[in-house]
């Protein structure tokens, strides 16, 4: 009805946000909310027993299908990604949300599937009026897993988006993270969504997989209709509705631009990082799985900046051994030797955890028992993790670090234990790095503003933007409502970070920088100019940093830096360095 409307090629451009980069054409699919239609019908007490025998089969069918999507999310995505879907498995295993539904069937003497409806909108209801913003974002998973149950319970089939044979660019309200992790790059190319924010799931999700998206754009949902010709811009965040024939030779143009810068890109594996006047920088990746070591030695990254251990754990749900530990840290030294690798020691809590007694929830869990304090209240546990990481160091390339900080108190703790670890491998006669380097991650203000104490004690230091930036603003970064003050160049994170470095040379020890700042090419002159010796990011964006290093001098890096320094807001200092990639690099501009 709606297409009699309107004007069958006028063009609509909408702008939202770019969460995940890439331009892709196809025809739209329109995905609605999916309406479970719920008939409500009496049982008697006899039916009880039946009615819940319903319930636990959808149970576990509904954790088996979770379980299914989490196994083929990490064949195509990271550890992290995947654990995405972990608070769907813990709606699953709260007992009290599956014994209030049975307890209300053998009350109210009703079928399964109303009810479980009501429970959800109950517990959604009750999240969603919570302080702790971590437990309000439960509300998304409590929905769809009571969604999932549903639809197990109902036996219906898979959503529509499992029917799609095509390439298509979905088209939504909003997408559930169960639904965003079943996507598919060869049917699924792009997906636009009214909701969202570069740090929702579906933004996640999509950087993850690889797919161009756009979210936030307010009622694209109601302005498309399956079939029509659509155009996403995930670098600048455009959705261009049924474009002309002038708006896609303008992109086919683009595109063949971007594709040689690319081809040029790629060129620039074999180079170094050195700038025009022969600077060099250390560009290292991030990684959390041995199978990434290729990755690393594709894109032309000079080692291992970041191993997150912890995905050990969360890939497999439970404490990792020594010995398990050991021969994964090993893998990936020897495919890497002789480029360093040094891995982070377990860096749990925050959004991070087991299923598991010893990693239970907190109220404010950013702010608790996590990361190094997790470890320090499980020294046992710790030693076996040191231990593992020292039998890895036999190969000679292995470094460790501290994730999360405070004061000198816990490195001197920290690093006690790691002299315990040292003897207790002595004792068993087996070899190991006795030089092993020690180095903290500096995510705390309070570890920033002491690092020249800091520094006595380690031999470098590894600056976590990520938790640093959030920190420093009092924002987290996954809430959408305050997500847009989550600022790199917040006049007070620069100066941290420059505070960070200064401290660190005078001591003689070098710095690294692996948040999510190092992956920016807009920000590489910046980084360079304050003075950062290593820069650890995704492997893919490591020949796009590479190039932005090689297209300006330390002269103009400098400059840039000590201007930031006295800007007055982030916005500045971005505009600063926008400008000076446009004279140095501006082919990088269309690429970020």
């Amino acid at each position: 009805m709606a297409s009699s409307k309107r004007t069958e090629n006028q063009e609509i451009v909408l702008q939202g946000i770019g969460v995940s980069p890439g331009v892709v054409v196809a025809p739209a699919f329109l995905l609605t909310t999916d309406a479970i239609p719920l008939i409500k019908h009496e049982i008697t007490p006899e039916d009880v027993p039946g009615e819940i025998a319903r319930l636990e089969k959808a149970v576990i069918e509904t954790r088996r299908q979770i379980k299914a999507i989490q196994k083929d999310l990490l064949r195509r995505a990271a550890a992290s990604d995947a654990s995405i879907l972990d608070a769907h498995l813990m709606v699953l295993d709260d007992k009290m949300f599956i014994e209030e539904v049975i307890r209300q069937i053998g009350e109210r003497l009703i079928n399964a599937e109303p009810i479980i409806r009501d429970v959800a909108d109950q517990y959604a209801a009750v999240l969603a009026s919570l302080d702790d913003e971590y437990l309000r974002e439960r509300v998304v998973d409590v929905k769809d897993v009571a969604r999932r149950l549903l639809r197990n319970l109902l036996g219906a089939t898979g959503s529509a988006l499992t029917e799609l044979s095509q390439r298509h660019i979905v088209v939504a309200e909003d997408l559930a993270p169960s639904e965003t992790a079943s996507l598919r790059k060869e049917v699924v190319c792009g997906f636009a969504t009214d909701l969202g924010s570069p740090t929702s799931h579906s933004a996640v999700m999509a950087r993850a997989l690889e797919i161009p998206a756009v979210v936030g754009l307010g009622d694209v949902s109601r302005r498309v209709m399956t079939g029509d010709q659509l155009l996403i811009d995930g670098n600048k965040g455009l959705v261009i509705i049924r474009p002309t024939p002038q708006r896609l030779a303008q992109y086919g143009k683009v595109a063949e631009q971007r594709r040689l810068v690319e081809q040029r890109l790629a060129a620039l594996r074999q180079q170094p990082a050195e700038t025009r006047d022969g600077h060099r920088i250390v560009l290292s990746a991030n990684v959390e799985r041995v199978d990434e070591v290729e990755a690393v030695q594709q894109y032309g990254a000079e080692g291992v900046g970041l191993f997150r251990s912890e995905y050990l754990y969360l890939s497999r749900n439970r404490v990792v051994g020594e010995d398990e530990q050991a021969q994964a840290y090993t893998d990936v030294a020897t495919r890497l030797k002789p480029a360093p690798v040094i891995i982070r020691t377990l860096d749990l809590g925050g959004d991070k955890f087991l299923h598991d007694a010893a990693f239970h929830r907190e109220t404010n869990p950013f702010l608790g028992c996590r990361s190094i304090r997790l470890s320090l209240m499980y020294p046992e546990h710790f030693k076996m993790q040191l231990r593992a990481i020292l039998r890895a160091s036999v190969t000679g390339n292995v470094k460790l670090m501290y994730p999360m900080v405070a004061n000198a108190g816990e490195v001197l703790r920290a690093n006690e234990l790691l002299e315990q670890a040292k003897a207790d491998l002595s004792a068993r006669g087996v070899p190991f790095d006795k030089d092993i380097e020690a180095g903290v991650m500096i995510e705390i203000p309070s570890a920033a503003l002491t690092a020249d104490v800091l520094a006595e004690h380690v031999k470098f230091f590894s600056l976590g933007t990520n938790d640093l930036i959030q920190y420093t603003l009092a924002v987290d970064r996954k809430n959408e409502r305050v997500a847009y003050l989550y600022e790199p160049t917040h006049p007070a994170v620069l100066k941290l970070i420059k505070m960070t470095i200064d401290a660190a040379h005078r001591h003689g020890i070098w710095v690294g920088l692996c948040g999510e700042m190092a992956s920016q090419p807009l920000l590489t002159a910046l980084l360079l100019g304050l003075g950062v010796d290593e820069l650890s990011m995704a492997p893919s964006a490591v020949p796009l940093v590479k190039d932005a290093v090689r297209a300006v001098t330390m002269t103009r890096a400098r400059e840039l830096a000590e201007l930031a320094l006295t800007c007055k807001n982030g916005a500045d200092v971005l505009g600063y360095c926008r400008k000076l990639t446009s004279e140095v690099a501006p082919e990088l501009l269309e690429l970020v």
